[in-house]
């Protein structure tokens, strides 16, 4: 058959299927083209019946080579098939004619053979020494034309047409599966440089919403506390000197934050197990900061570190909400373990707004991030009515 350039996996396939089909071949071969021959001259003269089997066991022989060792440089397929051809002519010969034993031998020389012309070539040179070996021992007569050399014949004209039909056909089937195979390929790659683009798009609105949650609301806190202490430097020394220390302090967390998103401190500014802790030291510094009363409810509650990160950064964007536009003066800070979940709590006594004519990064960053938990966020305001801000989310097993 021929050999088509393919793929490694695809030759190999191929390979496996046609060594199948020649194992196969092989064992109706020897059953209807070795067997009926080495029977038939068993009531003929010994040196017929010599000559005959002798042949016969020469191409066994020699095609149990081809099949089990095909790159065997001592008898390479097509010297194989050339003796085939003789083999075919002789036996013809010794049984004064073998179109049989040529029709069953005819799927070999397609079997072992790389193109279809030396298939056609050897095939078609088995079936003129068939033809002659059956008719030499009568010589020319008008008897030539026999039913075995007639049926030679056809069978050969019938073998190049099913070959050359099957070669097409195998080719074409071939050629599709290169086609989609490049195709697949082409898929893959297509396929690998969406997922990176995504998880591009993905890493920089995580960080994008990081550095919001983090370093944009400590920055914007610094610019407030450093224009009030601007502003008590003559009036109120103390209370200037105390900003300055949330001034550094403040900047002191956001270095850490700093560290924590280029990758050079390893987790967040949220110890295990202590986010009530972590919730009060930040509610502490808001309303040192701002003078507004909070009241908080924060129970221990035991959470893996993405859940203390996610409610922690809750509520440091809904006080920097507060402290930036609702004009409130009180703040409710509730923290309740559910079964099966958490919710944190935060409302505001201040003007509100309207939540769908509302725009920003803040409260879509807190529904994102609640959602990569498997949480909600549900923002309830008016104006005039003050906001609250509920955050839901499962419990998950601890880091």
């Amino acid at each position: 058959m021929s050999q088509w350039q393919q793929q490694p996996g695809d030759r190999l396939a191929q390979d496996r299927v046609q060594d199948r089909v020649r194992r196969w071949n092989s064992a109706g071969w020897v059953l209807f083209g070795l067997l009926p021959p080495a029977v038939a001259v068993f009531d003929t003269s010994p040196a017929r019946k010599y000559w005959m089997l002798g042949l016969l066991a020469l191409i066994a022989v020699c095609h149990t080579v081809v099949l089990t060792r095909p790159d065997n440089r001592v008898l390479p397929p097509r010297t194989y098939l050339a003796v085939l051809a003789v083999v075919l002519g002789a036996t013809s010969y010794l049984l004064d004619g073998g179109a049989a034993f040529y029709v069953v031998s005819l799927p070999q020389f397609w079997l072992f053979t790389r193109a279809p012309r030396d298939a056609i070539t050897l095939s078609g040179a088995a079936a003129a020494l068939t033809v002659f070996g059956g008719t030499l021992g009568q010589g020319w007569s008008p008897q030539f034309l026999t039913g075995n050399a007639v049926f030679t014949v056809v069978a050969y004209a019938a073998g190049v047409g099913l070959g050359q039909w099957v070669h097409r056909f195998v080719g074409q089937s071939n050629q599709r599966q290169e086609q989609l195979t490049s195709e697949l390929a082409l898929t893959q790659e297509e396929l690998a440089a969406a997922y990176q683009r995504q998880g591009a798009a993905e890493e920089r609105e995580r960080l994008a919403r990081e550095i919001h949650d983090t370093l944009a609301q400590g920055f914007a806190s610094i610019v407030v506390l450093a224009e009030a202490a601007r502003a008590a430097t003559v009036t109120d020394p103390v209370r200037c000197a105390e900003q300055l220390t949330s001034i550094e302090q403040t900047a002191r967390e956001n270095l850490a934050e700093a560290r924590v998103l280029v990758g050079s401190a390893p987790e967040s500014g949220v110890a295990p197990s202590s986010l009530a802790t972590t919730l009060r030291r930040t509610l502490d510094r808001f309303v040192q900061d701002t003078g507004l009363t909070v009241t908080a409810e924060l129970p221990d509650v035991d959470l893996d570190q993405r859940t203390r990160v996610a409610l922690l950064r809750c509520t440091q964007e809904s006080l920097a909400n507060v402290r930036k536009h609702s004009g409130a003066s009180t703040v409710g800070v509730v923290l309740t373990e559910l079964a099966g979940g958490v919710e944190l709590e935060i409302t505001d006594d201040g003007r509100g707004f309207v939540v769908e004519e509302s725009q920003g990064f803040g409260l879509d960053g807190m529904r994102r991030r609640l959602a990569e938990l498997d949480g909600e966020l549900a923002v309830t305001s008016s104006l005039g009515d003050g906001t609250r801000i509920l955050a839901s989310l499962p419990t998950h097993s601890q880091d």
